[in-house]
């Protein structure tokens, strides 16, 4: 990623190579030993624009950012607490926030709004997730999460399990796959919720194996990463259709028995039912540890797309 006068956007995992990621991971890697007085952001400002709720991705962007000595100018619920509800659109919001900030943050609830945010700023738009679309800085912090966690991120049998159809972060994560090699991945869903046909195209094009499987049962014993994601009640039009697919696979006592005993599990966050508390205690539940990594990734990301000599 070149350090540069013109605004770097993060907007979506297809813009990264192995080089950036690699680099994005050492990044990360220094952010975890960073002295506390350490301020390369000082008088710099983050906006944070959420049209949707957030907790983990908003407050470790904002964390992130006052650990790099920054300040931070944040709107949670902009949908119903900012000019949006008078009409303005994301361009304009974008184009006023930019005058007041260094970088901006923008999780929005329409597929796309990101790339129409980056399109007119002046300044660094990172993407928080748009909609059932992206959310690119999850899927770096996921992988980074299954580097350090297992050691490596290439050879490996990946299962994503749950909403495949809507869930930005797994669609974002299988996509960042392509730049691995020797990877696997194992589709586990529901029949209403499927991986999509683009995620499937990309994947072909690189190379990256995939399958489906219906019995989750089945699938643990043999991979290295379970990716467990909540079904998004949000997304769907009707509560009978949430309901025909939430409960469907749930990562309990019984199904840690069947994992792998070198493997480990994921989950972007927040859970409802789909993971039992009583996994927690498990040392291969990486789950509360890759929401810390969170910060650490999203600090390399800050230092990297705004420059320190703004």
């Amino acid at each position: 990623m070149p350090a540069t006068r013109q605004p770097y956007h993060v907007v979506e995992v297809g813009q990264f190579d192995r080089g950036a990621i690699e680099h994005l991971f050492a990044e990360a890697d220094r952010m975890r030993a960073l002295p506390v007085r350490s301020r390369p952001l000082q008088d710099r400002l983050l906006a944070t624009i959420f049209y949707e709720p957030s907790t983990r991705t908003r407050l470790s962007f904002e964390s992130a950012m006052h650990r790099l000595g920054g300040g931070v100018l944040s709107t949670e619920n902009a949908r119903e607490f900012s000019s949006a509800i008078k009409g303005e659109s994301v361009e304009d919001t974008v184009r006023i926030v930019a005058g007041y900030a260094d970088a901006i943050v923008l999780r929005h609830h329409e597929q796309g709004a990101a790339h129409r945010a980056a399109a007119v700023s002046p300044v660094p738009i990172l993407n928080a997730g748009d909609g059932p679309g992206e959310h690119p800085t999850q899927a770096v912090l996921d992988l980074y999460t299954i580097g350090h966690e297992l050691g490596r991120i290439d050879g490996l049998r990946v299962a994503l399990v749950g909403d495949l159809r809507f869930g930005r972060t797994a669609r974002s994560l299988a996509r960042l796959f392509r730049l691995t090699t020797g990877t696997e991945l194992v589709f586990v869903s529901p029949p209403a919720v499927p991986m999509g046909d683009d995620v499937r195209a990309e994947l072909d094009a690189a190379g990256v194996n995939y399958r489906d499987e219906i019995d989750l049962a089945t699938v643990l014993p043999e991979v290295d990463v379970v990716y467990q994601t909540r079904i998004q009640r949000e997304r769907f039009a009707t509560r009978d259709e949430y309901d025909a697919s939430r409960g469907v696979y749930v990562i309990d006592r019984t199904a840690m028995d069947r994992l792998n005993p070198d493997a480990i599990v994921l989950h972007p966050l927040p859970r409802v039912d789909e993971i039992s508390p009583e996994v927690d205690s498990d040392p291969r539940a990486a789950y509360f540890r890759q929401a810390h990594n969170g910060v650490f990734v999203r600090m390399a990301l800050l230092s990297t797309v705004i420059p320190e000599d703004a």
